[in-house]
């Protein structure tokens, strides 16, 4: 599959997972499959030693080392991308430092990426938007065009299904009111189209969120997506990055289970109904004890908890204080597995049907 000045041999993207959970480890096995894997720059330093004090840079200097751990063990094979969020402080610095690693593309969400092709000039990775739907879509293809002479190298297309960070209004996503897939892709395909006439190339389409099996990959690429992103399957993976006891959480878990929460990053999200999200339906606050600055819009002596704090207990596994968040396909991540048997799994299951 072509992809801008790219090849990827699987039309398979395994979604950035944050603070922790998709780091080198994970990319890089996930690319040596011939698939892209992606690794998230939220927080990527929170496990080194001086990450309470500096975290800025500490953030920096593990993001640069795990892009270029995650190429060495793709060793050619598949494409290695970061995830950077919008509503980040590090956003410009996190998306330089990736590229000067050697990613191959930067996917970005949380927010529009209007800025992304002048933070990443002189580099020459791919570079894609996370939309929900066609509106954004459009906005974002007529801002690159108009400001930059380009337009997306593909787009990810993150339906309400998804785990994590969700660009829904919260009241449809509680309601059941969102539009789903199958709706959404034909219309995001006709808002890129315009754009692939006038700039020659098509941009293909990846669509995630609730789509968690190859017979569901098939579905998409019948209604034109060029392939799928997946992530909280492979969580329950032996390559994957978060400890064992985040794993454990989403093995036990099953998809009523599963919550619709408010972030402090201003933007609902999925995850398990753990003692931390019970706390916070009951009107209960966590203040953070230290903060490390990590979102823009964040105001700590208003928020009812500091999701880094949330995320990096939920990475080591600790129950009772950890966000894990989740896909509403949380029932098949019902065992552990390896990376390339989830990979030819999914690839078989998607060649029988596409």
């Amino acid at each position: 599959m072509k992809l801008g000045n790219r090849e990827l041999a699987l039309p398979l993207i395994q979604g950035g997972m944050g603070v922790g959970v998709s780091m080198g480890g994970l990319a890089g096995a996930v690319a040596a499959e011939g698939a892209m894997g992606t690794l998230s720059t939220a927080d990527a330093g929170w496990n080194e030693p001086d990450f309470a004090a500096h975290p800025q840079q500490a953030n920096l200097r593990a993001l640069r080392r795990e892009v270029q751990r995650a190429k060495r063990l793709a060793a050619g094979a598949g494409l290695v991308a970061v995830n950077a969020m919008v509503a980040t402080r590090q956003y410009a610095d996190s998306v330089r430092t990736a590229l000067e690693a050697g990613a191959d593309a930067i996917v970005s969400g949380a927010g529009l990426p209007l800025e992304l092709p002048a933070l990443a000039e002189g580099f020459e990775a791919l570079l894609a938007p996370i939309v929900s739907g066609p509106r954004a879509a459009q906005l974002i293809c007529r801002t690159w065009a108009k400001r930059y002479g380009r337009v997306p190298d593909f787009v990810v297309l993150e339906g309400c299904q998804a785990g994590g960070h969700l660009g829904f209004e919260e009241a449809d996503l509680l309601s059941g009111r969102c539009t789903p897939l199958s709706r959404l892709i034909p219309e995001v395909l006709a808002a890129l189209r315009p754009f692939e006439e006038k700039f020659g190339r098509a941009i293909p389409l990846f669509c995630a969120g609730g789509v968690a099996t190859g017979a569901e990959m098939a579905r998409c690429t019948r209604l034109g997506a060029a392939g799928a992103q997946l992530a909280t399957r492979f969580i329950a993976t032996e390559e994957c990055d978060a400890g064992q006891g985040y794993k454990d959480v989403l093995l036990a878990a099953r998809p009523e289970d599963l919550r619709i929460i408010h972030s402090p990053v201003g933007m609902p999200g999925r995850a398990v109904n753990s003692p931390l999200v019970q706390r916070l339906a009951a009107g209960m606050r966590q203040p953070p004890a230290h903060c490390s600055g990590c979102i823009k819009s964040c105001r700590p002596a208003e928020t009812p908890f500091c999701i880094t704090h949330a995320l990096i207990e939920a990475v080591k596994g600790n129950w009772e204080e950890g966000l894990f968040f989740s896909g509403s396909r949380v029932d098949l991540v019902d065992r552990m597995r390896t990376v390339p048997d989830l990979i030819d799994e999914l690839m078989k299951e998607w060649r029988a049907l596409a």
